[in-house]
C-alpha cells in the first residue's frame, strides 16, 4: 500500500449522498466525516490540478455543482471517484481522505482566501468553457 502508514485509519463505511451532494466517511478509529462533492473536487490529488511540485497548481474554478457520477475502489487503498465535469484522474488514498477530512474547514478556507485574490468563481455560470481562459475566473496558475 504506498503511501499508507501502519496507523493510517481505514475508512470502514463510505456513502454517497447524491442529493445533498456530500460523500460521509467512518473511519476504523471512530472518527466520521462529511465532505463535499464540490470539496472534493477542488481538493483532487491529480497531478492536472496539483502539478509536479510547489508553485505547480491550478486553481479549480466553477465547481459548485459538480456531482460524482460514480465511486470506484482502487485495491485496497483509495477511491477514485468520476465526476460530473469529466474528471477522473484523481486517487483518493486513506491518507488523503482523511488527512482532507481532519483538515477540511481550513483547507476550504484558503481555497475560498485563494478563489477571491484570483478573482474566480465557485459557480460554473461565471467560468467559460475549458477551451477558453478568461482572467475573471481565475484560471491562471
Amino acid at each position: 500500500m504506498a503511501g499508507l502508514k501502519p496507523d493510517t485509519p481505514i475508512p470502514t463505511e463510505i456513502k454517497l449522498h447524491q442529493k445533498s451532494r456530500i460523500l460521509e466517511l467512518a473511519f476504523d478509529n471512530g472518527e466520521r466525516f462529511e465532505l463535499t462533492y464540490e470539496f472534493l473536487r477542488v481538493f483532487t490529488p491529480s497531478a492536472e490540478a496539483r502539478g509536479h511540485g510547489q508553485g505547480q497548481e491550478t486553481l479549480q474554478v466553477g465547481k459548485r455543482d459538480v456531482d460524482i457520477v460514480s465511486l470506484e475502489p482502487v485495491g485496497n487503498y483509495a477511491l477514485k471517484p468520476v465526476f460530473s465535469d469529466g474528471h477522473e484522474s484523481g486517487l483518493y488514498s486513506w491518507d488523503i481522505l482523511h488527512t482532507l477530512c481532519v483538515h477540511r474547514d481550513e483547507l476550504w478556507q484558503a481555497y475560498l482566501d485563494k478563489l477571491e485574490a484570483g478573482g474566480g468563481s465557485r459557480d460554473p455560470a461565471d467560468c467559460p468553457a475549458p477551451a477558453v481562459k478568461a482572467p475573471s475566473c481565475g484560471s491562471a496558475r
